[in-house]
């Protein structure tokens, strides 16, 4: 029987990352000789061969980008009953570790399902597809979820910049049944509602749910600052662990807004208020108006959106951390977290080690914690292990 899928040849030795596990295929580890690719057309799935001819894997290509191709499996194509088979065994997961039905059910790579997101909130679904390969087979995805859910609803939010470069457009819309614009989530016992149209990514951030799990001791009977609060994530969850006073800080209106219905939603209405302005300048005000907190969250965006960003981003976070610390009461807490993949663990205990320093401080570093379950790291892919969080003590002299 013919071979359905055109093919695919790599240089000599191109396949042994392959074969380690890594499913990414770069440009320049294709035989263009032997597959030239103006032959191909983004998203198109191929069969790979070693130098040597022997057959490796499905994959699905971008001729136009540096990861030019991933693996999807030895043999099997990309449709729906693979997808609802990878479908079934991420569900399995998140049912075995969390309580109800909120969290990240597909993680790209991590999940076998490259280029493809997807967030659960109860009865509703919110998708986001990052790759030609993925959008080509979007019935199938819709198709498939329905299958395995059965969601009320299914909204594709397909908007994030990476869509550029794998030449696609960016577009949000419902894909299946109805979708509200708020759905309300649990996380650690808390309510929240999130805006899944207008909101940031899906509409929340379950990464840091571990994290802000462990919010209790510091923040019973404390003043806390959330900055960067979005919908109040960190915040409204340190006010039900008792903190006396809790300050949303964020650029948006919209989402301070919606921290404040959070606040309400949780009963702790009361003990949250918000600042909307730049961080980097309500914090320096802050401080010269002699305010002081107990507790201070740092959950900076991505300062380090690519390598080329990294030194004008470390210098970012090296000046957010600084100023939260000349805001911290005599031995305060300090929860400093990064979603830059760009900026390394030990990299930021050293940034926030010389910030102390410099602002005549001492710092112990108290916990560390990743991203949570249902954002699983693939062992060959040290792009999936991206989040990370440092609860310290900053000492005063």
């Amino acid at each position: 029987m013919a071979d359905p899928f055109p093919e695919l040849f790599l240089n000599p030795n191109a396949e042994r990352r392959l074969r380690s596990g890594h499913p990414w295929i770069y440009s320049n580890e294709i035989d263009t000789k032997k597959s030239p690719l103006k032959n191909y057309t983004p998203g198109q799935q191929v069969q790979v061969h070693a130098s040597n001819g022997k057959a490796i894997g499905i994959a699905y290509i971008n001729p136009h980008t540096l990861i030019c191709a991933r693996l999807i499996g030895r043999d099997h194509a990309l449709d729906k009953s693979l997808l609802v088979h990878r479908l079934n065994i991420a569900l399995a997961l998140r049912e075995r570790l969390f309580p109800g039905p909120f969290y990240r059910l597909v993680y790209g790579d991590s999940d076998a399902l490259p280029g493809l997101v997807v967030d659960r909130f109860g009865d509703y679904v919110v998708v986001q597809i990052n790759t030609a390969g993925m959008e080509l087979v979007l019935d199938d995805i819709v198709t498939a979820l329905t299958q395995v859910l059965k969601p009320r609803g299914i909204l594709l939010k397909n908007d994030s910049r990476v869509r550029e470069s794998e030449g696609l457009d960016s577009y949000v819309k419902v894909a299946f049944g109805e979708v509200p614009e708020q759905v309300e989530l649990i996380e650690n016992g808390c309510r929240f509602l999130a805006p899944l149209y207008s909101g940031q990514k899906t509409g929340w951030f379950y990464d840091h749910r571990n994290a802000r799990a462990q919010l209790g001791p510091y923040s019973k009977g404390r003043r806390v600052l959330d900055v960067f609060s979005y919908i109040g994530g960190w915040g409204i969850q340190a006010a039900l662990h008792g903190a006396s006073e809790v300050t949303l800080l964020d650029s948006s209106a919209q989402a301070l807004e919606m921290g404040l219905r959070n606040a309400e939603l949780n009963g702790v209405g009361d003990r949250v208020k918000t600042l909307e302005g730049s961080a980097f300048d309500v914090l320096k005000e802050l401080h010269e108006q002699g305010e002081r907190f107990d507790t201070i969250i740092l959950d900076p965006p991505a300062f380090i959106p690519r390598r080329k960003d990294i030194k004008a981003g470390v210098e970012a976070y090296r000046r957010v951390n600084e100023l939260a610390m000349r805001l911290l009461n005599r031995d305060g807490f300090l929860i400093s977290g990064s979603c830059s993949l760009h900026l390394e663990r030990a990299q930021l205990v050293e940034l926030l080690r010389a910030g102390s320093r410099h602002v005549d401080r001492q710092l112990q570093v108290l916990e560390q914690h990743g991203q949570g379950a249902d954002h699983p790291v693939h062992p060959a892919i040290p792009e999936t292990e991206y989040l990370k969080s440092v609860f310290c003590r900053v000492l005063a002299p």
